[in-house]
């Protein structure tokens, strides 16, 4: 037995390839039947092409692996579906975009290329897409729902432990747990007022028909995601905008022109293009007021304030945070505490952490706290950040002493792999399952 960390490694296998290049399409045949969900020839043809170009040494017997991967993806989809697990078109809208953004940023947005590289249209290729990008969805909302319950005791993560063999236990290295305020500057009234008078301009511009709303936010939106897509945000449900961008959108008619509104990103005007249910499609132009120099020197020296208190311990570090630092950092409802994305906790080895952060506390003891350092946030807004080191530790062999929660976090994730797999056999007993006889020599592939 191994210990391994981060997310339950998923059973069910999606399709990796966004589009394989060079596959020569068969005449298409359903091979598989799984309930009511079916598998085509094409789909393993497809994944097995893919696999073949990541490893040309792969034989024909991994195309057992791909459809037994695929039988256990339909198993799920089919059950959720009896279920009743909603999914929204929303979400998939959602999924896409982010799916089809991410390959059109690899092709420097140029949407010409990709429709010459994939011989279709982003809006066509969505399209083609939608309904894998849905069955994904489903299968992960139901995945989530087998498994998101479970919970595990302190003597069964002993158990997990004992079992694990001395020398299959894991060696940590020097690890730290660290908190953060992060703290935007404030502008000021000048700027915030030059902001407002463009906005104005821009949007008489649109209302008076001199330039269309697309063209105005291409040229001179400042948001990054949107502006290259005439302001078009794709479609969106309650919840995703905030509160103030949200209440304008919802309340416009089809094509109707909003009144400029201030967010905490800058100033908007909004058009709404298309209302489905619950979610909207709509396009916006965002005009930020710049942020001075005197503005960030403000923060800084506020923060410094920030930190002589907690020194003192005039102020609680968590207390702070509840004052002071920003509440979209995923930290802020942690107490500050900041979570390690890779493994999925609070400990941080040196080399996951990036320099910045790294050189401004290696030489802290725990409960000292860095000095306010400027960085660049995800969004572009230059802020302000003091770390605190809360813990460090020394590299050692993983042990229930040291490493409990870690430990209990790997025990957890076994038992939910060990679950829904027990999940999935159950269910292959219960569910109609036919084969093609031209996967008959597939040992794992059974028919009910």
């Amino acid at each position: 037995m191994i210990i391994r960390g981060g997310n339950i490694i998923l059973v069910v296998c999606f399709m990796t390839c966004f589009v394989f290049q060079g596959y020569t399409q068969l005449v298409d045949k359903v091979i598989a039947k799984v309930g009511s969900e079916y598998i085509l020839l094409s789909e393993i043809e497809e994944e097995f092409a893919y696999a073949k170009s990541k490893d040309p040494g792969v034989s024909d017997d991994i195309k057992c692996v791909i459809l037994d991967n695929m039988i256990a993806q339909k198993l799920v989809i089919y059950h959720a579906k009896i279920d009743s697990v909603e999914i929204t078109d929303a979400e998939v809208e959602t999924q896409l975009d982010y799916r089809f953004e991410s390959v059109l940023r690899q092709m420097n947005g140029d949407e010409a290329f990709f429709e010459e590289y994939y011989g279709a249209s982003v809006a066509e290729m969505k399209e083609r897409y939608r309904d894998d990008q849905k069955h994904k969805i489903l299968a992960e909302k139901m995945q989530h729902k087998l498994i998101s319950e479970i919970e595990i005791t302190p003597k069964e993560v002993e158990k997990f432990f004992k079992n694990v063999p001395s020398d299959s236990l894991p060696y940590f290295k020097s690890e730290m747990e660290i908190s953060e305020i992060v703290s935007l500057p404030l502008v000021n009234d000048v700027e915030r007022q030059k902001a407002l008078d463009k906005i104005k301009i821009l949007r008489e511009k649109v209302v008076n028909g001199t330039e269309t709303f697309a063209d105005v936010a291409t040229k001179n939106s400042q948001d990054p995601g949107s502006a290259a897509r005439g302001g078009d945000l794709g479609f969106a449900k309650r919840g995703v905008y905030v509160p103030e961008f949200e209440a304008a959108v919802f309340s416009l008619a089809k094509d109707e022109i909003s009144d400029i509104i201030e967010t905490e990103f800058g100033y908007h005007f909004i058009q709404l293009i298309e209302r489905r249910g619950n979610s909207v499609r709509a396009r916006h132009v965002l005009i930020k007021p710049e942020i001075t120099q005197a503005d960030l020197d403000k923060t800084k020296v506020l923060l410094d304030s920030v930190r002589q208190l907690i020194t003192i311990d005039s102020l609680s570090f968590e207390n702070a945070v509840k004052k002071y630092s920003v509440k979209s950092v995923p930290s802020y409802a942690n107490g500050g505490r900041v979570k390690n994305q890779n493994s999925n906790n609070t400990f941080f080895a040196a080399d996951d952490l990036d320099p910045d952060t790294y050189f401004a506390i290696y030489d802290l003891k725990p409960g000292a706290i860095s000095k306010p350092m400027l960085i660049t946030m995800p969004d572009g807004k230059k802020a302000y950040r003091l770390i605190q080191l809360n813990s460090t530790s020394k590299p050692h062999k993983a042990n229930l002493k040291e490493d409990f929660d870690k430990i209990s976090n790997f025990a957890k994730e076994s038992k939910k792999n060990e679950y829904f797999l027990n999940w999935l056999k159950t269910k292959r007993t219960e569910t109609y399952i036919y084969t093609d006889p031209l996967f008959s020599y597939c040992k794992t592939v059974e028919n009910n």
